[in-house]
Order: C-alpha cells, then structure tokens, then sequence
C-alpha cells in the first residue's frame, strides 16, 4: 500500500526573489532525507506561494525497506587471544552491534583478517521515519536570514504553522513553539483557516479560500489573463520572465489590471519610463501594435477583482510620482553641458585606495589608443572611429552625476547616450558610452560597436588592474567590485570579435600605459600581483570553455597555448576535441609528450643551435629535416589545424628516433645537440598548448 504525504512550512510573508529557490531547496532536502532513510516514493510536488513551502509526496512506501548488512570489527589477531578466546574487543564488539561473538566470522580485507557480524535491519514504518523530516526544514539555508522573540533559531522569515500530514495522520514534530498539525491557512485578507481531512486535499482545499498554492497554476493564471487584457485593447504587453516570476512569487491569488499615466511623460526616453514601472513598481509595460510605448501599466493584485479601481487609481498615484520626479531631472538634467559633469567627477571617488572617476577616465582614455594601436591589421580602427573611441573615453562616465543616474542608477550609461546625442555629441560617442558597460552579466549582451567593445575592454581592465595593484583581489566566492565579471566580458568580447588579445598582452598595455602616463597612476602601481592578475583572466577563459562542454584535460592543455590569446585558446580546445576519437589521436599525443618530457632536460636559456654534423643516425637526420620543413612551409606559423595535422605526420618519425636514438649519452655536445633538437619540437607544440596534459588513457 502506498500514502500520500505533506509538508507545509506557513510562514511570514518571504521576499520574492526567494521563493522560488526556497521551494526547490525543500524539495531537494525531503528528497535527500527519504533515500537517505530508505523509504522509497514515486513522485514529489512542490507548491509556493510568498506565504508558504509546500511538498507533497506521492506513492510514499508503508515502510523502509529491510536490510542485511555487514558490520566490520577488529582485526582477527586482536580478536582472539593467544588461546584462540574471544577477546574483550571482540566481545565488545558484538555487543555493540546488539550480537553475541556466536555470530562472530572472519572475511580477508587487503591481506588481513577481519572480525564481521550480520545484521538484519528491519524498516521502520513510514510514520515513524517521517518524525525526523523536521530537520529537512531546520536545516534550510537562505540568502538573508532572521531571528525573532528571544531564540537563536534563524529561518528566512518566522514560522508561523505547521502541516505534516501522512495520508490522514499528523506526524508529530515542532519547530521552536510551533507543533504541527493539520490546520493551514487561506488568503491573508480573503481566506480563513483550513483543516484538512487528508494530505490528498491539498492543494485543492485552499482554492476555496483564495490560495493558489501551485506556483505554476498560479503563473498560468497571472499570463492567460494578460493575454486577454491585451486582446480586449489591442496590446502588446511585454511580458518578462524574470518579473512574471517575481510577480507570481508576490501573490497568492492573483488579478490582473491595467492602469495608465499621462501622456505627457511619453515626452521621457522610453528607457526612464519601462525603468519606472518594471524594476520600481513591478509593473508590465505595453506597446502598440507598432511597438510604440502607451501610457498605460499592466500590474498584478494579490487578491479578487473587488473593489480594484481603487487599487488601480493608488497605482496610478505612486507612478505619476515617479515620473513627475523623473521629467524633472531630464529636464534638469539638460541645463548643464557634458563637460561640467565630467569635471564633477574629479571629486567622485572611484575607490579611496585608487582615485577618483575622472583619474579613471583619464587612465582609460590613454589606455584606448594603445589597445586600439595593438589591434590586428584587417582589425584596425579608422580614422573617425579613433577619433570616437578617444572622445568616448573622454567623458563615457559623465551621466554618472546627473540627476537622472542619481534616482535611477539602472540608467548609467543609458542616460550617458541619450544626454550624449541631446547635446550634439556624434553617435559613434554615445553608443559607446552605453556600450562600456556591456555585458552587464555573465550571458549578457555585447557591445555591438568597435568602439563601443574596445571602450567596454579598456574600462575593464583598467578596474582589474588597478584592484590587483591595490591588493584587492577577490577570494573564493567574494568579489564585491564584480571583477570576476569584467574579466568575463573582456574574454567574450575578444572571442566574440576574434581579435588577439591575451591576459599577458592586456596586462602589458597596461604597465606600458603606467611607464607612459605616471601621474595618473599616483595610487597604483600595475606591476604589483602582475602574475595573480594573468591567472585570474586566464580562469574566466577556463571557466568558458568548461560551458561550452570542453573536458578539463582539454582546458588545461589549450589554457596554456605560448600566445596566451584567448582566441588561440578556444581554436585550440576545439582542435583536440575534433580530434579525440581519430585512431591515431593516442599514439600522436604519447609520441608528442615523450618529446615533451625530455625536452624538459634541456637548460632553461637553452639557446644551442642544432648541429647537424652530430647526427649519429639517419632517425635523427629524418626528424631534423621534417620539422624544419614544418617551419619553411608555415604550417607552424598559419592555422592550427595546420599545424595539428603536421605535429601528428611526425609520430613514425620520433618513433623511429627514440627506438635509435639514446638521448641522454655521456658525449655533452651529443647530449645537448639531441635535447636542442627535441626543445625544438616541443616549442612547435606549445601553440596548440601542454600537451602533456591530455588525458590520453
């Protein structure tokens, strides 16, 4: 026979943002306390609401499922004496495992005789398991946590009750002074308490009292009805996915309407205004059939439809006060030139250990030219974009002071452009004084102009660079300046547009830039923690190619490829992908690593030149004129498929050599002639990366 049962937490009302994860982690925890406890189930449901954590679980078995198991004890020779007794440890033992040392028989672990005893464990019934699933709900961590009355205890929010029902049983168990039983609660404002019979009754019993406990239901519930909202006016309402989730995670019964604001604040950049509804009052906005903004809000109440024009018209309250304040500052705003608010910003303190914003511009301004100058050939910038490019570095942090930021600081950069364009700078400029700050998360978007994407680099790495110098390096799971994230989008932007930049190459831009300008680095000093900021990058590059599925022996080997470029990275990684089933693919890579490992031999400032004249053998002269045909023809120097397939044409040849050739002979010259010669070919190696780190077994 099988049961059904359920776990309801009742509690305050949980941030938004939480829900959702809270819900899942519950899950998890009842679903790792059952395996754990043997009681096999078929199914778990979960159910959220801004209220309560729900599971019920489904196909629940009468009982855990009996085992037999082995308990090891002591070695033999301590569990008999010298006259073949059973010994106190032995005894002892036995006893401990509720046995008597009748029971006692020796099994060989690893050479050596071990005492054993078998033991049936019969399973407990379902009932008495489950009084132990209160630690699957104590045990719960959150981002922010709380105590309340006088108790140590910290949850999310307070627990207010407690449902654990077992088909029609409560299981008994409390949390702090709360006990549970089969009473939980409706609506807040529309609901009464409700007493289930059963654990099947939920969550169909709380419907009658205003709660939908299925988050999913409730999501359908909140989109079905926007959906008719906006047939019925002609609408296109843009529904996000984050905020539908936020907003679902707000409400336990919910009722969707439309509210609207004056059309005169259709005069603000459509930017200010979707920022005013969606991130300051959870509203959804809504176009047109053209995509043109209307002055109208889609919202969701937390309730019935009673009364709703009074919650429409205080809606329509709080956002005409958020709009009055922002057409004030755009307006404001506009009544001071960019070069003011640049040079405000010499009194806006970056960090206190490194200077201000403007120092920063400055710093980045100087840092533009040498990376544009660094770039490739058929990657250079014409002439009005350097001309863009050092403009935009001039001032891109300028709206960072305007009214505008100030009140919504969502808009940095956004402002930047639309104030950029207003006041008669080019578009190149002002796109790239939004784009700087692109992407704004690890899978956001790029920037989509040259300028805009080498002004987003150079702002990265100047904040990198100055951090490390400062000795602020982030640590495990802390890094308060998101610069885990800027190198991210350093590394995604160069790989996005192919262009040759490495960690060492930025980092050298930047010490020359110091060598260059020093008074703009009167705080820093770049070449400090120079090697902990190579490796740092370089693990954001690992990072990517490790989601793009590359096996970590594949990342560890192209991580290190002799350029260090990123692109020559991930051209790398894909190289010995494509290449891990050939036939030949482990012969290659163990011929290849023997010349590795013996090239290691060599000294460090090995500078010999062959001589061929030393050869003893014809395995020697083969190999020699191989790989320099590999660098007369380019194939070392041009793609590395290229040079793949000529390092793999080379396998019978080093075979060959180390079958007649002895390396390391007493003759010094013979010695350090054969291990110039493999240095050689290792140095050939390194563009494709450590090969001695593939895992080739």
């Amino acid at each position: 026979m099988s049961h059904t049962f359920l776990l309801e937490v009742g509690l305050e009302e949980i941030p938004a943002h939480v829900v959702t994860p809270s819900a899942r982690q519950l899950k998890e925890r009842v679903e790792t306390f059952l395996k754990d406890q043997r009681l096999v189930f078929n199914k778990i449901d979960t159910f959220s609401t801004p209220r309560r954590l729900a599971v019920k679980i489904t196909g629940l078995a009468d009982k855990q499922n009996d085992i037999e198991e082995e308990a090891k004890g002591p070695a033999k020779k301590i569990a008999l004496d010298k006259d073949g007794n059973w010994s106190k440890a032995a005894i002892g033992f036995s006893r401990g495992q509720g046995m008597s040392p009748d029971d006692i028989f020796f099994k060989e672990l690893k050479g050596t005789e071990y005492a054993y005893v078998k033991k049936f464990i019969v399973g407990k019934t379902a009932a008495e398991v489950l009084v132990g699933i209160k630690e699957a709900v104590t045990s719960m961590i959150f981002p922010t946590m709380m105590r309340w009355g006088n108790n140590d205890f910290k949850y999310v929010r307070p627990i207010r009750w407690l449902v654990a029902l077992l088909d029609k049983q409560v299981i008994p168990f409390s949390v702090l002074n709360v006990q549970t039983n089969r009473v939980t609660q409706g609506h807040r404002f529309l609901g009464n308490e409700v007493v289930l019979e059963s654990a099947e009754d939920y969550p169909q019993a709380l419907v009658t009292q205003k709660v939908i406990a299925d988050a999913a239901e409730r999501k359908q519930m909140i989109k079905m009805q926007i959906e008719k909202l906006a047939a019925q006016n002609n609408w296109k309402i843009v529904v996000d996915s984050d905020l539908l989730e936020e907003v679902n995670n707000l409400v336990e019964f919910p009722t969707v309407f439309a509210g609207s604001f004056a059309e005169k604040y259709l005069d603000i950049p459509d930017e200010v205004l979707i920022t005013s509804m969606k991130d300051h009052q959870r509203f959804f906005y809504v176009l047109d059939q053209s995509d043109n903004l209307l002055p109208n809000f889609v919202s969701v109440r937390n309730g019935n439809d009673e009364h709703l024009e009074n919650v429409v018209a205080g809606n329509e309250k709080v956002l005409t006060a958020r709009l009055e304040d922002a057409a004030f500052f755009y307006h404001e705003d506009q009544q001071k030139t960019i070069e003011d608010y640049a040079n405000r910003l010499k009194k806006v303190m970056f960090h206190d250990k490194i200077g201000t914003v403007y120092e920063k511009m400055e710093r980045v301004r100087s840092l533009c030219k040498l990376l544009a100058a660094a770039l490739d050939k058929e990657n250079k910038l014409s002439k009005s974009e350097e001309k863009a490019l050092d403009r935009a570095a001039q001032i891109y942090k300028f709206d960072l002071v305007t009214g505008m930021v100030g009140e919504f600081s969502e808009l940095q950069g956004v402002m930047g452009e639309k104030y950029a364009l207003l006041m008669g700078e080019l578009p190149e400029v002002a796109t790239a004084i939004r784009e700087h700050y692109l992407p704004n998360s690890s899978d956001g978007v790029l920037p989509e102009s040259k300028v805009g994407a080498l002004l987003a680099i150079a702002d990265k790495i100047d904040s990198i660079g100055a951090f490390f110098a400062s000795g602020m390096i982030p640590t495990g799971s802390n890094d308060p300046y998101a610069l885990r994230r800027q190198a991210l989008g350093i590394v995604r932007i160069t790989l996005a547009r192919n262009w040759n930049f490495s960690a060492d190459s930025l980092q050298k831009i930047i010490v020359q830039n110091y060598e260059n300008e020093p008074i703009l680095y009167k705080n820093i000093k770049p070449t400090e923690n120079y090697d902990e900021m190579g490796a740092f990058i370089v693990e954001r590059v690992k990072k990517l190619l490790s989601e793009s599925k590359f096996g970590f022996d594949v990342i560890e080997t192209a991580s290190g490829v002799s350029n260090n470029s990123f692109v020559e990275m991930r051209e790398a990684a894909n190289i010995l992908k494509s290449h891990q089933n050939d036939n030949d693919f482990k012969e290659n890579i163990e011929a290849l690593t023997r010349v590795l490992h013996l090239a290691k031999k060599a000294p460090n400032d090995a500078t010999q030149k062959i001589d061929t004249s030393l050869f003893e053998n014809e395995a020697e002269k083969d190999l020699f004129e191989a790989v320099s045909k590999i660098k007369v023809s380019g194939a070392a120097t041009n793609s590395l498929e290229q040079l793949y397939a000529a390092l793999g044409s080379l396998r019978p040849l080093i075979d060959n050599y180390f079958e007649k050739t002895m390396i390391m002979v007493e003759d010094e010259k013979v010695r350090a002639n054969r291990l110039a010669q493999l240095l050689e070919l290792s140095k050939l190696t390194q563009r494709l990366g450590k090969l001695d780190k593939l895992n080739v077994k």
